[in-house]
């Protein structure tokens, strides 16, 4: 298999391949990965490994992440998914999904791709926001596939509470059903992006190509996705393997500006998430994150330094 220098640098190689969904279809998909170091081979090895699923409207560029894993003894990969990101293809609207298990085929092959390398045993698997939502429901449909599951800010459960996602999906279905790619008229927020992006508050270098300022338009058939997911999360996963949760300890995400965003999770209702979080299985860590935003591991320096020490003080009890 051919790997090729990534964007992120000479520490990073991607490969691009296709994977066909329930539906038949192919879709390509970006596999990056940290490049393992030459001792390792050296030594002649193997090492556990991890697989990360960024968020909607997002991709793979947090080169901290991938050195924590290695430093914590994995090799690191990540998945750039299908109409996202490295994934972008002209012809597919950005960020588009009929269904989140179309992600199944992809994650399935990024998995073999990983243990053909030499990873040991089962890998971990990491997911962002909706990747984490992905994350979750994928794990509960391959449950011997995922040694541990981490979720930073996963979208769980939309804001206010079940009855809020009952009452917007009811609203949503009939034009999902007839115009799935139908733009949904929703106000257009930069809040988060102004925290991480260092074009403007942030500290972040964002590709612009792969990550829009103000996200992908929001589709009706992708919303349809979400909620029939996030429906499957409120009837309890059963997941088996240990979940830990990342959040921030609040949130702030009204539709004007405020300097509270800075401190918080500017996206998600992190009291709804953090409730939600205990449907997911029977061993469930949730750390509640001061300070921190919706990436947990894009605050400023010593809030992610905070979530580090207590993603390897977990990493110490179940990896």
């Amino acid at each position: 298999m051919q790997w090729q220098q990534d964007i992120l640098g000479g520490d990073f190689e991607s490969h691009p391949f296709a994977a066909a969904g329930p539906d038949g279809v192919e879709r390509t998909a970006t596999l990056v990965r940290l490049r393992p170091s030459p001792d390792r081979h050296a030594a002649g090895g193997t090492r556990r490994a991890v697989l990360f699923l960024h968020g909607w409207s997002d991709y793979f560029f947090n080169v901290d992440l991938a050195r924590f894993w290695a430093s914590a003894g994995y090799d690191f990969y990540a998945l750039d998914m299908h109409n996202h990101g490295r994934s972008l293809r002209p012809e597919s609207p950005g960020g588009y999904v009929a269904d989140l298990a179309a992600y199944d085929a992809e994650i399935e092959e990024a998995f073999r791709i990983i243990q053909a390398a030499g990873a040991q045993g089962p890998p971990a698997l990491m997911g962002h926001s909706t990747g984490g939502l992905v994350a979750a429901l994928w794990t509960t449909r391959h449950p011997e596939a995922v040694s541990l599951l981490i979720l930073n800010s996963p979208w769980l459960e939309m804001h206010g509470s079940p009855l809020v996602r009952r009452a917007a999906s009811g609203m949503v279905r009939p034009v999902a059903r007839f115009r799935p790619q139908a733009v949904l008229r929703l106000p257009e927020r930069g809040h988060y992006w102004r925290t991480i992006s260092s074009a403007a508050d942030g500290e972040w270098p964002l590709d612009e190509r792969y990550r829009p300022r103000m996200a992908f338009p929001v589709r009706a058939g992708w919303l349809r996705a979400v909620f029939a997911g996030q429906a499957k999360v409120a009837r309890g996963l059963g997941i088996e393997s240990p979940v830990l949760v990342l959040l921030s300890k609040g949130s702030a995400n009204g539709l004007l500006w405020s300097e509270e965003m800075r401190r918080t999770d500017a996206v998600l209702d992190v009291d709804t998430i953090s409730a939600r979080a205990l449907t997911l299985g029977r061993t469930v860590t949730v750390e509640r994150i001061d300070g921190a935003l919706h990436d947990v591991f894009l605050s400023p320096e010593p809030i992610r330094a905070d979530a580090y020490r207590r993603l390897g003080r977990w990493l110490r009890a179940y990896g």
